[in-house]
Parts: structure tokens; sequence; C-alpha cells
């Protein structure tokens, strides 16, 4: 195991070096104040998947010959985006956010980025940069998704993803990978889990609450244990994910049911077998709390627990419980199907 550590044109316009868009090195002065730009009132715009979300961009003035670039950082890999570009008559969009994303422009001042059906992928750092020749300025932003870390590893036992598996693991779950910050939240509010996993920007951590001897020693603080950054090919570790609300329902459906059996059940209501994501999403959101164990899409069972009783396992808090990956060919269990909206 690796040593631990503690904690012409419009179209045209280049983006700035990913290392200096939004952190200048120690010791050098700030950024002049702004002469056009308003500072926004707050910084963080907090949705969930499937809203609209507006990120505010306001001039006091408008200058000659301006551009206002809207861009956005990947977490992944630290690369400014380009999303829209606008002189105030005309706009162009670009890349996968294109179709979503449009101007609120509710006066002649306002270059605020609206965002129509927020997806997981859509959190992050944006930036609002106006362009004037030397006096060019710029805010940056951030949109915040409400949702759930939760652990993730396959059939075959912890420590089996890299990276990109990792990522795709997640990806089908109806989830992503988490950043550091979802999962430090996660952690404030309780998540405590033993296994190492992968975050989006390819560092790897696990969080503790309880300190004990397997998870780092019993004198460490509680905190979120790392790894730092990992070989993406070649090291293996678990995942956590991140999804946030559905547009649609999870419902659980009785029986002494396997795998497949539960899969039709499923299709013979109108619905599709539940992935992981969908479950924790709907007992973070809907509440969903039920005492039965549920076949879900990856061959696992669980089921989730709002109120904690004594007689559904008898753990002291909220969470969705595992009975890991039993035969497919059981007929123990019901089934937790999805329908859509």
């Amino acid at each position: 195991m690796p040593r631990l550590l503690l904690l012409g044109s419009l179209w045209l316009l280049a983006a700035p070096p990913a290392s200096n868009i939004f952190q200048r090195p120690t010791g050098t002065p700030a950024p002049p104040r702004l002469q056009y730009l308003l500072e926004p009132l707050h910084t963080a715009v907090h949705t969930q998947r499937g809203a609209t979300a507006t990120l505010p961009c306001v001039l006091r003035a408008l200058p000659q010959n301006y551009r206002v670039k809207w861009s956005k950082v990947e977490p992944a890999n630290y690369r400014e985006n380009v999303i829209i570009i606008t002189n105030g008559l005309y706009h162009k969009n670009y890349g996968p956010l294109s179709p979503r994303v449009r101007l609120r422009h509710s006066h002649r001042y306002d270059a605020s980025l609206t965002i129509t059906d927020v997806a997981l992928e859509d959190e992050g750092r944006y930036r609002c940069q106006l362009v004037n020749g030397l006096e060019d300025e710029s805010v940056s932003l951030t949109l915040h998704l409400e949702g759930v870390v939760f652990p993730y590893q396959p059939s075959n036992g912890r420590y089996k993803f890299n990276y990109h598996e990792a990522k795709r693991a997640c990806e089908q779950q109806d989830s992503r990978l988490a950043t550091y910050q979802q999962l430090y939240k996660a952690w404030t509010e309780g998540l405590d889990w033993c296994n190492a996993g992968w975050v989006i920007d390819g560092t790897v951590h696990y969080p503790i609450i309880n300190s004990r001897e397997p998870c780092g020693g019993r004198l460490l603080l509680p905190g979120v244990r790392t790894y730092g950054a990992r070989d993406k090919q070649k090291d293996r570790f678990d995942a956590f994910c991140f999804t946030s609300a559905l547009r649609g329902q999870v419902y659980f459906i009785r029986g002494h049911l396997n795998f497949k059996e539960a899969s039709q059940a499923c299709r013979n209501h109108g619905a599709t077998i539940a992935k992981v994501g969908q479950l924790y999403s709907a007992w973070k959101f809907s509440q969903l709390d039920r005492c039965d164990g549920g076949w879900l899409a990856d061959g696992s069972v669980r089921y989730p627990i709002t109120t904690p009783r004594q007689r559904c396992g008898g753990l002291p808090d909220p969470g969705v419980r595992s009975f890991g990956f039993p035969s497919k060919e059981l007929r123990t269990y019901g089934t937790y199907c999805f329908t859509g909206k």
C-alpha cells in the first residue's frame, strides 16, 4: 500500500494558460480593482440536477469594442473550456454545454449565464471574463449541486478500479466521480469509510469520523485521509461517486426473486431496475425508507433507511445498507425499480 499522508474575430479568442486561471503565485500583487464588472454578491450558486441555474455577471458600464467570455475549468485536468462569447450584439456557444446555455440578458448590462437542465458534470468553477484590450477583468463563480456521495466497489472486491474504471463505474450507476470538495462535505455530514477511493481530480482519499486501528490508527484525529495523486493507469482503489436529485421515482416491489426475475418485474411495470446512484438519490431527496433488501442493476442488494431502528440493521445512523453481491440465482429479495418522468 502506498505511503499514507495526512492531510474574426469574436470566435477566435484564446483561453489563458490553465495554471493561471483562478489563483496567482504567492507574493504577486492582487489584481486591480474591477472597473467594468460588478463583484457578485455571492460567488457560489446552489442548485440540483434538472434545475435551471444562473451564474451572475453584470457590467457597470459598457466599454468600446468589448467581449465577454464565459468558460469552465474541468477538475480532471484543470483546463479552461470556453462556453460562450458575446460582444453584446451577437454570441456563439461552444462545447458540450452549448445546447443548454444562454445569456440571461435581462438588460443591456447583463451578461449572466443561464444553464438549463443542470447535469452532474456541470458542477464546478466558472469564469466570466470581460476582454477589453489591456483592461481585461474577470469574476469567478462556483456552481454547487446538492447531492450525496457514496463509496462504490465492484462485485469482485475492493481496490479493483484504476482511475478510468472508477470513472466509468460511477457513470454506470447514474452518478459521477465526486470532487474532493464533495467528499469533504460528505465527511462533515458523517461519511465514515475505511477504504480509499478515487475522486475526479485523480487523487485518492478516505473519510474517517471514528478513528480506529485499521483506518490509520486510533491516535489520528478524524479527517479525510489522503494518498495524494496516484497513477491513473496502474494504481487501484475504490471510487467515491456523487449523485443529485432524480427526475423520476424509485419504488420497491416485494417478492422472492432472483436477479433476472427482479429485472423482469421492473420491466413488467414499465420501469427499469434501479441503479445504485438512483437509490441513494431517492434516499437523500425523497426520504425513501424501507427495511427490505432489493436487487439493483449492478447485481448488489441494498436497502435505504432514513429512520434507524433496531429491526432494520440496528445501526444508529441513516444510510443505504448493503448485503453486497449475493448469487444472482438466489431467490430471497425483492427489487428496486426506477421510472423516469
